[in-house]
């Protein structure tokens, strides 16, 4: 049992020989210490994150020109849907973060554009296996949920405007942001509060595979899943405080759909509690104040079948509603 993985290390390595040998030979000379650093960042090694350095070349190609970008993200993205090795798709994912949190405004700019297009870098990976070992087929499971993940931080981030727990566009003052959240309209709110629902809710999903337990590639995923969690929450805890401000000024359906919302967001409590490094003292009062929340918005009404049929009125008003924020 002990050579299959040693095995499958040494062609992992020759595979990554071999694809650096290709890029070597056919790629752009312009852009080839770019395409060698993607490919020594995302290696088949299932036992090593990826490398800083070969991070910082991709990162800092963001501020060259925007078709050596372009290219970057295109690179990035074809080794990511042609690989069939779970470490090398992770690896890829981790670095899509990376650029998510600390990319510049062309890099982002590039790898959020696509995915609304259906282009060719939507980060599909539903059907994404790696059955040669026990460890490879579970971390195909994170493979799945981090892409997910992913592509819900992508829309909720245009949702919001700006990229969560970026370093680029954090927000450090919540007086600013909380004056940029005050000049919202009550959809507006309720769309920017729905999406952070799902990107919650997503989080809430994450797998729990015994055999990556200790895996360094999951733990580097859960480091910065937790950083944009806890920034998630953040940015409820401002909406969630201006939605009190306003709430004797809801319609109905608006009071029906933010019920909805919030009780959305209390289920997920439990699931993110069982990961002892979700439990922060502040998350905990944003938990406490969305339960409040909830309980101020409206009546156990809300959540039965008048509530229901209320919220799919309100879905068919918002749609000329939304129109003219298009």
């Amino acid at each position: 049992m002990g050579r299959i993985p040693i095995l499958r290390d040494f062609i992992g390595i020759i595979k990554d020989k071999a694809s650096q040998s290709k890029a070597a030979l056919l790629s752009d000379p312009k852009t080839l210490s770019l395409h060698l650093a993607l490919l020594r960042a995302t290696t088949h090694d299932p036992f090593t994150p990826p490398d800083r350095r070969h991070l910082a070349t991709l990162l800092a190609s963001g501020h060259t020109s925007r078709a050596t970008v372009s290219t970057a993200i295109e690179v990035l993205m074809d080794r990511l849907q042609t690989t069939r090795d779970a470490s090398v798709a992770i690896k890829c994912l981790i670095t899509v973060h990376h650029i998510i949190k600390r990319g510049s405004f062309i890099l982002q700019d590039q790898l959020s554009v696509y995915p609304s297009n259906g282009g060719r870098n939507y980060l599909k990976l539903s059907n994404f296996r790696d059955k040669t070992t026990l460890l490879t087929w579970e971390l195909s499971y994170w493979v799945r949920w981090y892409a997910l993940y992913l592509e819900n931080l992508l829309r909720t981030s245009r949702v919001l405007g700006f990229f969560l727990s970026s370093a680029s566009t954090s927000v450090d003052n919540n007086e600013e942001e909380e004056e940029k959240v005050s000049s919202l309209t009550n959809s507006q709110l309720l769309k920017e509060i729905n999406s952070l629902g799902n990107l919650i809710e997503q989080i809430s999903r994450m797998p729990n595979s015994l055999h990556t337990n200790g895996n360094i590639l999951v733990d580097e995923v859960l480091g910065m899943v937790i950083e944009d969690y806890l920034a998630s929450t953040n940015e409820v805890s401002i909406r969630v405080s201006e939605f009190k401000e306003r709430l004797s000024c809801l319609s109905v359906f608006e009071s029906v759909e933010l019920g909805f919302a919030l009780k959305r967001l209390e289920d997920c409590k439990e699931r993110l509690s069982a990961l002892g490094q979700m439990r922060n003292v502040l998350v905990e009062t944003v938990w406490s104040s969305i339960s409040e929340m909830k309980d101020e918005v409206g009546n156990d009404e809300l959540y039965g079948e008048e509530g229901r049929l209320m919220t799919m009125e309100s879905s068919k008003n918002k749609v000329s509603e939304s129109s003219r924020y298009g």
